[in-house]
């Protein structure tokens, strides 16, 4: 886990941030207007010391988790699929997801788990003593002491975060994003389920996953999903109080 100290930090996005960001996503995202609606305006946030786990979990670290407590492994059917929305992808891209008797895909072990709802992920932080970070924590641990934009600096580097791809990768990559206080792979890969709440009864989740633009690749986004959701653009990794 990575140890974050108590202080200060900046969340939120401002106008010239959210405009790179609508220049760098498809015009969709701007007619929609997701970053005006959804991120929130610059602030300082003070929290207590924290630590969070360096990477996602891990399909390999969820099996181990399943086969003691018994639960549900990462399921869904084509119609829950279909019926819960936020599809973005066909059934056909889910499917090399889904777990086949009760284990994981062989060839994704070492990806982070998807097809996890906000409770599955609060059952294994508990069951692993940790908890899931609140939306201020995962974003202070993504931009550091400074209130960077990205974990690297304010300037987008192509290739830092694993984005703008046909599927997960592998956690601990190397060339996943390597925070300034030593978190890997904040960004990219998958969104992160947290513990806030998203405007009503919805949970926010961070980051950006393997499909997103380049835009949406800034610790400031943030969007909100139902408790229930189970997609393949959805993780989570744990916290701890220190």
């Amino acid at each position: 886990m990575v140890s974050i100290e108590s202080g200060s930090f900046t969340v939120g996005s401002g106008p010239d941030e959210r405009e790179w960001a609508y220049d760098h996503s498809p015009s969709a995202v701007r007619l929609q207007g997701w970053y005006d609606a959804w991120e929130l305006e610059p602030r300082s946030v003070v929290l207590a010391g924290f630590s969070m786990d360096a990477a996602p979990v891990t399909q390999s670290d969820y099996a181990l988790f399943v086969s003691e407590t018994s639960r549900r492994p990462p399921w869904i059917s084509k119609q829950d699929y279909k019926t819960q929305g936020f599809l973005v992808h066909p059934y056909a891209t889910v499917r090399k997801y889904l777990w086949v008797g009760g284990a994981p895909p062989a060839d994704l072990l070492e990806h982070p788990v998807v097809l996890v709802n906000q409770g599955d992920a609060k059952a294994y932080c508990a069951w692993q003593g940790k908890r899931l970070p609140t939306e201020f924590e995962w974003e202070a641990a993504c931009r550091g002491r400074d209130g960077r934009r990205f974990p690297w600096g304010d300037d987008w580097e192509p290739g830092r975060a694993h984005n703008r791809s046909t599927g997960t990768a592998p956690v601990g990559r190397s060339d996943e994003t390597l925070c300034g206080n030593g978190g890997l792979g904040i960004l990219g890969n998958v969104f992160e389920w947290t513990s806030s709440e998203f405007q009503g009864k919805r949970a926010t989740v961070k980051g950006c996953s393997w499909d997103d633009a380049d835009g949406s690749c800034r610790c400031a986004f943030r969007h909100g999903r139902p408790l229930s959701s189970r997609h393949v653009l959805i993780g989570f990794r744990c916290a701890r109080d220190r």
